[in-house]
């Protein structure tokens, strides 16, 4: 893996190397060197978004624990406004969350009902260990759909408070 980029095998790390380094991209290209194909990477997105989330669920409840205390027994306008949001952006983004891993339990579902059923016409069928591998995939597919809504509103929340004075 060099720069973050994983390579096809027919690119060798002479060739990548030579790519990485040249400062004019054209000059490559017009020597014959093979720019490596862009993927869609999704190595590591699932640990980035639960750090990011430990990091801004804290962040946020922080916040709202110290404007609830400041608030007393009479809260303001502002800070009633604030603790309605708090409660509706829960339900809205657990709904979407719950809505996110289902299509995408029913995503998977399909695609691997469909991939058994053409391995009884197709001569190679799928090992053991190759279906493991995408069942592994799938979960973490599922997870991270899930988590996306979640993660979205307690990010965008910690920016949003860390703006915000607390009066």
């Amino acid at each position: 893996m060099i720069a973050g980029c994983r390579f096809s095998a027919y690119v060798s790390a002479h060739t990548a190397r030579e790519v990485f380094t040249s400062r004019d991209i054209g000059s490559a290209a017009k020597r014959g060197v093979a720019m490596p194909a862009r993927r869609k990477r999704n190595n590591g997105l699932l640990a980035v978004k639960s750090l990011e989330l430990g990091i801004a669920a804290p962040i946020v409840m922080a916040h709202r624990l110290t404007r609830m205390a400041m608030a007393g027994r009479v809260p303001s306008p502002r800070d009633r406004k604030e603790f309605d949001r708090m409660v509706q952006e829960k339900g809205i983004a657990f709904r979407d969350s719950w809505n996110a891993m289902a299509m995408q339990a029913f995503r998977a579902q399909h695609a691997f009902s469909v991939s058994l059923l053409s391995s009884f016409w197709a001569p190679p069928r799928p090992g053991a260990k190759s279906i493991a591998a995408r069942l592994h995939r799938d979960a973490l597919g599922i997870l991270d759909k899930g988590l996306a809504p979640v993660h979205r509103k307690a990010v965008a929340n910690a920016r949003r408070l860390s703006r915000t004075r607390l009066r």
